[in-house]
Order: C-alpha cells, then sequence, then structure tokens
C-alpha cells in the first residue's frame, strides 16, 4: 500500500527467510532494490532525541487487507507441503513452509529453483508458460532422498506479457505413491492367486495341475520358463520334477547350485548364459523338499521385489499341488498293489499282462508267463500262526522281485492272504 503523502516507502517483504526490501514511487512503480544487504540504519547524534510519534491512525481499510493476508497465508500453509515463487531467471524469491522437503528455508531463497528438482524428474514446474496442475515430479529431500509432489503452477507475467516468474503449489505423495504401490502389488498377486486356481481348478490329474500352475506363473512375472526342482540329496543333483516353457536343461547345473533353499526364502542366481534365476523354497507334508524357479532371458530386466512376492504367492499354491499329486500317486500305487507284499494285485496283473502281450505281438517277440504256487502253506499257518505265513509272503515277494528285476518284468500277488490258508504268485 503506497502513501501518496510522502516520496516513497519501504515495503520489507517479511518471509520466513528474511527482510526483503522493495522501493515503491507514489506513482505505483515498483523497484526490486538489490540483493545486497538492507539499507543502513543511521543512528541519531549524541544528545538528539527522535521526534515525538504522531497520533496511531486506524485504517479499515489496510486491516482489512492485513487479515486477508494473513487467512490465505494460513490456508496455504496447511494445505500444500510447498509453496513457492521464482523470478524471472528462475531463482526462489518466496518459500513455505520452513522448512520445506528438508532443506531450511533461508538455504533456498535467491538460489535457482531447478536444484530441489531429482535426477530425471522429468517435469519442470519452475518453467511452466501455462497453467498446470495434477502434474507430478520428483524433488531432492534435504537428507539425500527423494519426494513425489503433485504440482499446481502458474505464469506471472507483467503488463506487458514478459513472464517474469512461477507461482506455484505442491502436494507431498510419496507416501501415498508408496501406499497405493502396496495395494497395487497386493491386488495383482490376489488375481495371479486367483488366476492359477481358476485353471487348477479346471484339471483333475495332478501333472496337468501343476502345468497349469506352472504357465499361470511364467505369464504373471514375465519368465522364459518355471519348473518344479526336487533335492535328490546329492550335491549337484536335482530332479526337474515339471517345467514349462524353455531353457530348463540348460539352466539344470545352476538350479542344482541353488538347492537346498529355505523353505521360507527366496534364492536368486546366474545360469552359465546368463540368465537370471529366482527360486523360492518349498517342502510338503509328506516329505518332498525343493524349490520352484522361474527364469527370464538376460535381456530383459532382473527380478524385482513385486516378482519376488508373487513367486511367494504362487509356491504356496503349487505346494499344494505337489502335495496333491503325493496323494494321487498313493492312492494309485494303493489300488494297484496288494497291501502286504507290495507287489502288483490281480487287477493290475490282469493289466499288466494285455500290455506285455500287445507289446510282444507288436515287437514279434516271445514272452514267459510263470505261475508259482507255495505248497504247504497252510502248514505253515496252522503250525506257527499267520503272522509267520505273512512273514513267509513277504520273503517269497521279495525273491520275486530279485529274481524279476528286469523293467519288463511284473511280479503280482494272484492269489488270497495268508489267512485263507493258501497263497499263489504269479509272474
Amino acid at each position: 500500500k503506497t502513501d501518496q503523502s510522502s516520496d516513497f516507502f519501504l515495503a520489507g517483504n517479511l518471509s520466513l527467510m528474511g527482510w526483503r526490501f522493495n522501493r515503491v514511487t507514489p506513482d505505483g512503480t515498483f523497484h526490486r532494490m538489490p540483493d545486497s544487504a538492507p539499507p543502513a540504519l543511521t543512528a541519531l547524534p549524541a544528545g538528539v532525541s527522535p521526534p515525538p510519534l504522531g497520533p496511531v491512525r486506524t485504517d479499515p481499510l489496510r486491516g482489512a487487507l492485513l487479515d486477508s493476508r494473513q487467512r490465505w497465508r494460513d490456508l496455504v500453509t496447511i494445505s500444500a507441503d510447498f509453496a513457492f515463487e521464482t523470478d524471472a531467471w528462475g531463482r526462489l524469491i518466496f518459500v513455505i513452509p520452513d522448512p520445506v522437503l528438508g532443506w531450511p528455508a533461508g538455504t533456498l531463497i535467491g538460489q535457482p529453483a531447478e536444484r530441489l528438482l531429482a535426477d530425471g524428474a522429468g517435469f519442470d514446474p519452475f518453467r511452466v508458460t501455462s497453467p498446470v496442475r495434477h502434474r507430478r515430479t520428483w524433488f531432492r529431500r534435504g537428507d539425500g532422498g527423494v519426494a513425489c509432489l503433485t504440482i499446481a503452477a502458474m505464469p506471472i507475467v507483467d503488463a506487458a506479457g514478459v513472464l517474469v516468474g512461477v507461482r506455484g503449489l505442491a502436494i507431498d505423495m510419496t507416501e501415498d505413491d508408496a501406499q497405493g504401490a502396496r495395494v497395487a502389488a497386493a491386488l495383482r498377486r490376489g488375481e495371479v492367486l486367483e488366476h492359477i486356481l481358476r485353471r487348477t481348478s479346471h484339471e483333475v490329474l495332478a501333472p496337468r495341475m501343476m502345468r497349469a500352475a506352472l504357465g499361470s506363473l511364467m505369464d504373471a512375472v514375465g519368465a522364459e520358463g518355471a519348473a518344479v526342482v526336487l533335492d535328490v540329496g546329492e550335491v549337484g543333483m536335482c530332479r526337474i520334477a515339471h517345467h514349462v516353457g524353455e531353457g530348463a536343461d540348460r539352466i539344470r547345473p545352476a538350479l542344482s547350485a541353488m538347492l537346498p533353499v529355505n523353505p521360507d526364502s527366496i534364492s536368486h542366481s546366474t545360469g552359465i548364459d546368463g540368465r537370471p534365476i529366482l527360486m523360492a523354497g518349498c517342502e510338503t507334508r509328506f516329505g518332498a523338499f525343493g524349490g520352484i524357479a522361474v527364469w527370464r532371458s538376460a535381456e530383459l530386466r532382473p527380478w524385482d521385489q513385486d516378482d519376488r512376492m508373487l513367486l511367494t504367492t504362487a509356491a504356496n499354491v503349487i505346494r499344494m499341488v505337489l502335495e496333491h499329486e503325493a496323494i494321487q500317486r498313493e492312492m494309485h500305487r494303493q489300488a494297484r498293489t496288494d497291501p502286504l507284499t507290495s507287489v502288483l494285485n490281480r487287477r493290475a496283473f490282469m493289466e499288466e499282462v494285455e500290455r506285455h502281450l500287445d507289446r510282444l505281438d507288436r515287437d514279434d517277440e516271445p514272452g514267459t508267463l510263470m505261475f508259482a504256487d507255495l505248497d504247504h502253506f497252510k502248514a505253515v499257518n496252522d503250525a506257527m500262526g499267520h503272522e509267520a505265513g505273512d512273514r513267509v509272503l513277504v520273503a517269497a515277494s521279495e525273491l520275486l522281485r530279485r529274481w524279476c528285476a528286469r523293467p519288463i518284468s511284473s511280479p503280482a500277488s494272484a492269489g488270497t492272504s495268508s489267512r485263507s490258508g493258501s497263497t499263489a504268485s504269479t509272474t
């Protein structure tokens, strides 16, 4: 506010940084004074008293303007994490609050505003030529970190339309972005889990369920291949129980070196051809121990934390499929073997006979069907009891196994249990 009764006055723009003095003449012309020290105050000579102060004049308009200015300042302070104004050269001339982003506000005044931008920030809010809103960019923090701010800024032009600065407000979105990223990652893991469960639910046999689960995992993390790797108990050895995609054989040595893996951990390695490999430990309730591995081309991006969490989520489902496979395998074994001797039962033996006969006919080769009866077996039961008879049957079955060691031979029990008095074994 100029005072027309005086030649000029010094208007002090009191920010949280210090004093800045400007000269305004009665005709309304604004003169920015140099950024040097403020005008020196001259001391009165000794014995000279200052002139008496005149009566204080109450100006309602001035009071209203001051109240309005303070109100807007308070609103800006509580609504923005960073408010700024630059001059025509891009230097900061106004900054609130103090500190801002960990920087003492006084150290920023007069400095190029672009120094606050992080490397690779992209958008520069201090050089806008038209109003912008909801633009995000990255700033450097005073502690060396970075912060993501949403910017609203507009250019300042003089009467001639010349750009003389920029004003803007910013909201710190760093924590919101981090929380949003965590929520997005959790939603993605949920979608991957749902996709794996939906695909595996369409299958009945465990091997097909496993291929569906591994295929879904491979697609979710952008892998070249995925595999279930089981520890065989020998250093540098592993068994690839299931796999999808390409490259499993080329990375087998690296997979063997990664075992054993803690069931609750994630390990990473690199194949001999440079392929990055990620493996999550997996242990079933039936003793199978190994890992779930994924790999991708060396030209693609390395594994990140999101990939690790997706692999951990998928590993839990794949572990259930492994357990389901073990149950199916055990049910199949029990359905085809004699519970006492563990050789093939009558039904399984008849299936094997048909398969063998088809092969012999196809290859035009001879074969042998031998029936072996245990004579006087009832006397063993009567004299020594049924438990002794059971031990005789188990011993006889072991003899047949050793004798029929060739893969094309199939020992089987085609009779009744020892408690019925007699049994026959057939090869």
